[in-house]
């Protein structure tokens, strides 16, 4: 699985354009001197890929779905509350999302599966707090690349994976070229509030960010 990941974080960074060439929900101005492609000018691709594995080390990469769903369950809601703590410490990194099924249907049909549950990943990261703009893209590669490769509904392929694609090119440390700052810098394993000190907020008169649920999406 991990080994599989890295392949997939090393073809992206190294063809941005290929993977952009998916179907997918790019931001405005995506593929105009972006992260990644100033990444490969100013030799930030190398940081890039280990923050990856980094990041695919302290916390799981990847969600599953029910078979033609596109819904978050419990489950899938824990790992991306995990991601969004993980994600939340490291403002200066920009991340990507791609979307799989199984190999049951048609791949027209799977391309847009694919894509609503890299979606649902995407939204649900949001009301975690994550900007959607170090969102890079959405991208879905459908049935195309199974981790089993059996015809039949295998839960495994059913899936969207997150993954580190860049740095935030306005971001001081960036700017500053202070990028083993950032891949070293120390990850806590929950970025929440304390009951306690949440409860302390409240008597001020100040509130966290609740977590939310992703919407379900068919």
């Amino acid at each position: 699985m991990r080994h599989g990941r890295m392949v997939l974080a090393g073809a992206c960074l190294m063809a941005l354009g290929a993977c952009t060439g998916q179907v997918g929900a790019p931001l405005k101005g995506f593929g105009e001197a972006s992260a990644m492609n100033l990444g490969m000018e100013t030799g930030q691709m190398d940081y890039a890929i280990d923050l990856s594995r980094r990041f695919a080390a302290e916390v799981p990469d990847t969600v599953n779905f029910e078979f033609d769903s596109a819904a978050l369950d419990d489950q899938a809601r824990a790992i991306l509350m995990k991601q969004a703590d993980w994600i939340r410490q490291f403002p200066e990194v920009r991340f990507r999302v791609f979307g799989y099924t199984d190999e049951v249907g048609t791949e027209a049909y799977n391309k847009g599966l694919g894509l609503r549950r890299a979606q649902a990943v995407v939204a649900f990261l949001t009301t975690q707090g994550i900007s959607r703009s170090r969102l890079e893209a959405v991208v879905s590669y459908g049935k195309t690349r199974p981790l089993i490769n059996v015809p039949t509904p295998e839960r495994r392929n059913r899936r969207a994976l997150t993954d580190v694609s860049g740095f935030v090119q306005t971001s001081k440390m960036v700017l500053d070229g202070k990028y083993a700052d950032i891949i070293y810098r120390s990850y806590v394993a929950s970025a929440a509030p304390s009951p306690d000190s949440a409860s302390k907020d409240s008597g001020n008169g100040m509130t966290g960010a609740p977590a939310s649920s992703a919407p379900a999406t068919k």
